[in-house]
This record gives structure tokens, sequence and C-alpha cells, in this order.
């Protein structure tokens, strides 16, 4: 699958799509796809961002809304160091953004062949959210730092999605 369909993916999971989250939840233990199917209830508007601005889509409900940067990869870590450094620049800009206009960024990470929840999320450290933007913050993992100041994105220190539909369908 390319980034894109991983994208539409997750557009999917996120709007409630039965056909998505039916083919998804299927090597998903029985609690992971209870908390998948919560999703029915409060889906969100979803929205494909174009352009290279940190940011691959938009999700928007009456109570939160969040930005989200989706990464796959078959390598359980990412390191925002790689490729000429691009993925730091991304990083650097949408946290710039998101702080200015009071938003939630959240990272979304999709480990190639794996079974079960195979998402896991990730937020970055800014201030000055409030409300439920501000608890959910508060509950998301951050994005890890190296020694040289770079983001790293571990798989297995992320958020599962399954969690993560679980708490904002409350």
């Amino acid at each position: 699958m390319s980034a894109s369909q991983y994208e539409r993916e997750l557009k999917g999971i996120l709007g409630g799509e039965k056909k998505t989250i039916t083919k998804i939840t299927k090597s998903c233990s029985a609690l992971e796809k209870d908390n998948y199917l919560k999703i029915y209830d409060k889906p969100f508007a979803v929205v494909r961002a174009a352009g290279s601005l940190g940011v691959d889509l938009v999700a928007v409900r009456g109570d939160i809304s969040f930005l989200m940067e989706v990464k796959t990869s078959i390598e359980n870590t990412l390191h925002f160091s790689s490729v000429s450094g691009k993925l730091q620049k991304q990083a650097e800009h949408m946290q710039d953004v998101c702080e200015k206009t009071k938003t939630l960024p959240i990272y979304a990470f999709r480990l190639k062949g794996q079974r079960g929840d195979s998402w896991r999320f990730f937020t970055l450290d800014i201030d000055g959210l409030g409300g439920r933007a501000n608890i959910l913050h508060n509950r998301l993992p951050k994005l890890d730092k190296s020694k040289t100041g770079n983001f790293v994105m571990r798989w297995k220190d992320g958020m599962p999605l399954s969690d993560f539909i679980s708490y904002l369908c409350k």
C-alpha cells in the first residue's frame, strides 16, 4: 500500500466507514475491535489535506478537532533526521502552526505487517491548548527527541488507535 492508501485507511476509520473498520479489525483482539466499533456512534468529518506542510488529515467533530500527520514504515522506529531533515522541518512547522492556532497536533504511525491494532498515536509538545484538546494532549505520548534534537517516533511507545477511539467516544 502507498502512503496515500494508509491516509485513506485512517480517514475511513475515523470517519466511521464500516467497510474499512471491518477490514482493519479482522486481526484485532475482541477488546481492540470493540473499541474500534465505538467510532460508529461518534465519527469525525475527515479531510485529506493537500500539500506537504506537515499535515495529511484534518479531523473535525463537535467536541474536538486535530491536525494529523500520517507516517508508515516497516521499521518500528522513525528518525526524523533522515531524508535531508524534511521530516524534522515538517514536524517543527506543524508544532509552530498548532501552537499558534491552539490546535491539537497528532502523529499517526502505521507499522506495516503488524497484526492486530497496527496504528499508534503521538502528539508534539505544545502549550496553550484548552478543554478536551488539552486533556487528550496530556494523555498522548509525546514524540521523543534524539541527542541531536531531532524527533524520533517509536511505534511501541505510542497510544494504540483502538485506545484513542475508546477515549474519544466515551
